[in-house]
């Protein structure tokens, strides 16, 4: 059974959905501190004028330490970001077909007060189109101790795992030993290999919002958010 413990993002790129789409189960590892300037509440899209930035404006000032699953929204939002992407989008050829759904995501979220909820409504909506049946939880349904790998560890047995796909930014601090003395063996998502698509708006850009990849090749899209497995 594997699972992938990673904290939420906002509209994420194409190699989140590749992560998940290889696990039994991801859980929303939404406990961990809130970072700013990280993809936790903001992403980018391709359009005329270049890559632009939508971030979700959030409040911070005096909460450093504050998990992602306290974090509040400041001010609206949600409507200057459906705009944005219906202007840079409106001319690729399935964008008609998603817009209703995914404008309904924009409405629903607009009426959220917490940024792991509106990442977890996005979430669960882009899964859906592309067709993923991994089962997604929160970590508050594993109560668990300690910090890293520790706890990264007590989670992943109380969901009965017995691999854990971890991102490649987490070989950092992640201990392997650790895991594989609880008979949980790690294993290394790459990130290397995505095919190119027919993309608007110049020269080719892998790191964008999964949304390109939706709107740029419709029902062709889970084939362009594989790659090879693990490495």
């Amino acid at each position: 059974m594997r699972v992938s413990i990673i904290q939420s993002c906002y509209i994420p790129w194409k190699g989140f959905f590749d992560l998940i789409g290889q696990c039994d189960e991801y859980v929303v590892f939404d406990s961990a501190q809130f970072t700013k300037r990280h993809w936790h509440n903001r992403n980018r899209i391709k359009t005329a004028n270049g890559l632009v930035w939508l971030t979700i404006p959030v409040v911070t000032k005096g909460r450093f330490e504050q998990p992602i699953d306290e974090v509040e929204i400041e001010k609206p939002w949600a409507e200057k970001h459906w705009r944005a992407i219906e202007l840079a989008y409106k001319p690729a050829p399935f964008f008609d077909q998603f817009a209703p759904a995914i404008r309904t995501w924009y409405e629903r979220a607009d009426a959220e007060t917490k940024l792991t909820a509106i990442n977890e409504l996005f979430l669960r909506g882009i899964a859906d189109l592309l067709g993923l049946t991994t089962r997604i939880t929160r970590d508050s349904a594993y109560p668990a101790d300690g910090i890293k790998t520790t706890r990264l560890l007590n989670i992943a047995r109380a969901a009965g795992a017995d691999r854990y796909l971890s991102g490649p930014a987490a070989r950092a601090y992640l201990d392997e030993a650790e895991l594989a003395a609880a008979g949980i063996a790690t294993e290394w998502m790459s990130y290397q290999g995505y095919s190119e698509y027919p993309q608007l708006h110049g020269g080719f850009e892998h790191a964008v919002s999964v949304l390109d990849v939706l709107f740029n090749t419709g029902a062709e899209a889970p084939r362009f958010i594989r790659r090879s497995a693990t490495q």
